[in-house]
């Protein structure tokens, strides 16, 4: 059984699963805020908001995840309303409520929270432009939270994941302006780091003129297929150009990953036994030590 490919992939995640039960993963000393960005679309941006985020509220970190894309699909995978009606960052950023009024608590993982999206952010774009301060708007609300937290006996939150929509503009600056880190997820196919410069300039001009402590930190391989040499290549590629940034976890192509939100679920929810949530517990656990 060990030598057929099945058998040594079981002995391989059990291998890892041994691993991640005997890592010692602590809190960081402060929150630590990333923003998830790449202006490509079906990199696996949200998916992997989604379940880096679950894996750590799994590990009994509190983490916040602010959904700052139109489309709302992070708010979707965990399981929180964001119909047109909801309060959501829409009015956070716009009407000036605080994160307070409108977060949601994720119904499947204790220590997960969620700032949802709505329709109504796909016009807040052309909204932000004439308003005061518009690119710090997020985080000056994102300050007030941790403020209002500690002010009512909340414990403190680890982790904030912003994420954004697939483009570079009003949405995106708020986010990075918010952020210390940045996380990119880049799929392992043919056109992986094209336009990936575009972002690259983007962050380094945010860096410049808006937030100096802004690095990119961390770089998600997604997508990845070991059976096919292309994924291999293109793995290489990336952390060649990125050689500190890179996780050594790897998120492969996976069915239940692709299912979980269907079912209104992250993947460590829906099939924690699954390779996909093993891979993401693994990543997750990764950020934590980087920290």
């Amino acid at each position: 059984m060990a030598s057929s490919p099945l058998g040594a992939q079981l002995a391989d995640e059990s291998r890892r699963r041994k691993a991640l039960e005997a890592a010692d993963l602590e809190r960081p000393e402060h929150a630590r805020v990333l923003t998830v960005s790449n202006q490509k679309g079906g990199v696996g941006k949200t998916t992997s908001t989604v379940n880096i985020a679950a894996a750590l509220a799994d590990q009994g970190f509190n983490v916040l995840v602010v959904d700052i894309d139109p489309q709302g699909n992070a708010s979707t995978g965990l399981g929180v309303p964001h119909s047109a009606e909801t309060d959501s960052i829409y009015d956070v950023l716009i009407d000036d409520l605080s994160f307070a009024d409108v977060v949601a608590d994720c119904p499947d993982l204790d220590r997960l929270q969620v700032i949802p999206a709505t329709i109504h952010l796909a016009g807040a774009e052309i909204e932000l432009v004439s308003l005061v301060a518009r690119e710090q708007r997020l985080q000056r609300a994102l300050d007030q939270y941790h403020q209002y937290r500690e002010e009512n006996g909340q414990e403190r939150l680890d982790f904030v994941f912003i994420d954004c929509p697939p483009s570079l503009g009003l949405l995106t600056v708020n986010a990075l302006v918010a952020a210390k880190e940045v996380l990119i997820p880049i799929q392992c196919e043919y056109y992986a780091l094209e336009g990936l410069s575009q972002l690259l300039n983007n962050i380094n001009m945010i860096q410049k003129h808006l937030n100096p402590p802004l690095q990119v930190s961390t770089i998600l391989l997604t997508m990845y297929d070991g059976r096919t040499n292309l994924a291999s290549q293109v793995a290489e590629e990336v952390r060649e150009h990125f050689p500190e940034a890179v996780l050594n976890a790897m998120i492969p192509r996976n069915v239940r990953i692709s299912e979980a939100p269907s079912y209104q679920q992250s993947v460590i929810t829906y099939d924690r036994g699954s390779t996909g949530a093993l891979a993401y517990l693994e990543a997750a656990a990764e950020i934590v030590q980087r920290g």
